[in-house]
């Protein structure tokens, strides 16, 4: 078997002696789609930045790519939006200029960019819908569109390892719907890992290998289908999943 290209292996974590992790045990293999959801204050965000080498456990370990977070060679392997991420009112950068900054990390920084790298910030732009905005302010897009452009800057890495952390809270249909085409395609075709963690999981539902449901602890770590055989519906969000999420002990 290959190297598993995310590992928890028995992580915890408390704040000012509160526990957030208790003994979080899992790992995704090279090309798994996984979501990972729990209700507020179940510790995913807290988990992704141990995962991300942000933090450190109090206890147990994470790796990425077969290294200790923190010192993962080559970070443009790992692609990260994270949550409510931030762009300035009156950034004057356009759609492509932000996107290409996704290239970056993939040389050195006053490299002149090549064909490859425009192709890719092309491809990313293509595949979250906004090719034709490529020209556009960012400042003038509207938030779900904004989302999109951080979500293709991501992708235009050409990540091995792509986390998610509420990219899509709040954003309208038509942009979930390219951001599921976006996510299938970096799985599809560039045989990438996806960690989404969300709330909102109806736009992709059909399309995951895996389901991790944590509350300090995980609670369930299985195919959506065995969700479904008790009940939960993964795409009626409103309905049935928050509800859950929460009565769960």
């Amino acid at each position: 078997m290959s190297t598993p290209v995310v590992v928890a292996e028995d992580v915890s974590f408390a704040y000012d002696g509160q526990p957030v992790l208790d003994h979080v045990s899992f790992e995704v293999g090279r090309g798994e789609f996984v979501a990972l959801v729990g209700p507020n204050g179940s510790g995913k965000s807290t988990l992704i930045r141990i995962l991300l080498g942000l933090l450190e456990p109090d206890d147990g370990r994470a790796e990425l790519l077969g290294s200790d977070p923190a010192h993962v060679e080559d970070r443009w392997r790992i692609g990260y939006v994270p949550q409510r991420p931030f762009l300035a009112r009156d950034l004057p950068a356009t759609v492509e200029e932000v996107v290409a900054a996704g290239r970056l990390a993939r040389g050195r920084w006053w490299r002149v960019p090549g064909k490859r790298d425009r192709d890719a910030v092309q491809h990313a732009l293509d595949y979250v819908g906004l090719g034709e905005l490529s020209d556009r302010r960012v400042r003038e897009l509207s938030g779900g569109q904004q989302q999109r452009v951080l979500i293709a800057k991501a992708l235009a890495s050409e990540p091995e390892l792509l986390i998610l952390d509420e990219p899509i809270a709040g954003v309208d249909a038509e942009s979930q719907r390219l951001f599921r085409d976006a996510l299938t395609h970096a799985v599809t075709e560039h045989e990438a890992t996806v960690v989404l963690v969300s709330h909102e999981l109806g736009a992709v539902a059909d399309d995951l290998d895996r389901v991790i449901v944590l509350k300090k602890r995980v609670l369930f770590d299985g195919p959506p289908r065995a969700l479904a055989e008790e009940g939960v519906s993964l795409g009626v969000h409103p309905e049935d999943l928050p509800f859950w999420l929460e009565g769960l002990r």
